[in-house]
């Protein structure tokens, strides 16, 4: 390979429409992965089979979630991204992006139930607001930053664990070539400046982890 020559990188569509999609997921995720990957910002209306054949991973971020956004957004590319993932696409969801995996919305998931961690009997978290979730990523614990994430609910079997929360609960799971993830591993600084959660910044190091989480999915 000649010095002018450059390596390619894989490219990796993230999904924006705002106020549905967060604006500072998309920057976390953007300034995360950028080195290693080539992001590219589509909206609703770039989505199509053609405009997906470029793409080697699909990516939806944190934010609104509800199911009436995706209803007006989403609900009509729905077989759109089916059919990329059957070709040998990859999924990479993020909180909102997560859920929209589940069975209520683009329905990628084989035996796994999406459901608010909140929500679940033995959780320590029981109400919606911008904190920390004690998690186990790969072995190691981590304080990552938690705003109604999702859990992943199945038999052992059907997905690989990367990480769980405090009470066991699979927090970011690949099955397949979907990979998914309950917290924000692409938080960055400034999502940090209440005085309860300046403490746990993480420095960049929960970057680190995202950024291994989707080589991984890439190997899928």
């Amino acid at each position: 390979m000649s010095s002018i020559e450059k390596i390619k990188k894989p490219k990796i569509f993230l999904f924006l429409n705002d106020p549905e999609c967060s604006v500072i997921c998309c920057a976390g995720m953007y300034e995360a992965l950028s080195n290693s990957y080539d992001i590219r910002i589509f909206t609703k209306n770039d989505l199509s089979s053609k405009f997906l054949r470029k793409a080697d991973i699909i990516a939806f971020p944190g934010g609104i979630g509800n199911s009436g956004s995706f209803e007006e957004l989403l609900e009509d590319k729905v077989d759109i991204v089916k059919e990329y993932l059957a070709g040998g696409g990859r999924y990479l969801g993020i909180c909102m992006g997560a859920y929209w995996a589940g069975h209520f919305y683009f329905d990628i998931l084989d035996g796994i139930k999406v459901v608010q961690y909140i929500k679940r009997r033995t959780t320590e978290i029981k109400r919606s607001y911008a904190t920390v979730a004690e998690v186990t990523w790969k072995g190691n614990p981590e304080s990552m930053y938690f705003y109604d994430g999702c859990a992943f609910v199945s038999k052992p079997h059907k997905q690989k664990t990367i990480a769980t929360y405090a009470n066991g609960d699979p927090m970011a799971i690949i099955q397949n070539r979907v990979g998914l993830i309950g917290c924000h591993p692409e938080s960055s600084l400034s999502w940090y400046r209440q005085p309860y959660l300046k403490d746990y910044w993480h420095e960049f190091r929960h970057h680190e982890l995202l950024l291994n989480f989707v080589n991984e999915l890439m190997e899928q």
